[in-house]
C-alpha cells in the first residue's frame, strides 16, 4: 500500500474516534445513561416479607405520632 492510503485511513479513524468520544461525553453530561427506573424496579422485585416490613414500620410510625399528639 502507498503511504498516503495509510495516512488517510489513520486520519479518518482518528476523526471518527474523536466524534464517538465527544458523543459519549455529551451523553454522560446530559444524563443519557442515568437509570431512572432503578428505584422503581427495586420496589417491583422486593419480596413479600420486605413489603410487609415496610407496612409495619409505617403503622408503627403513625401510632407513635398519635400517642405523642396532645390536643389543646
Amino acid at each position: 500500500m502507498d503511504s498516503w492510503v495509510i495516512a488517510m485511513m489513520l486520519g479518518v479513524s482518528i476523526f471518527l474516534g474523536s466524534i464517538a468520544l465527544v458523543a459519549f461525553l455529551w451523553g454522560i453530561k446530559s444524563g443519557q445513561f442515568d437509570d431512572e427506573q432503578k428505584f422503581l424496579n427495586a420496589v417491583k422485585f422486593d419480596t413479600q416479607e420486605d413489603l410487609n416490613d415496610a407496612v409495619d414500620q409505617e403503622k408503627k410510625a403513625k401510632e407513635l405520632k398519635k400517642k405523642n399528639y396532645t390536643p389543646e
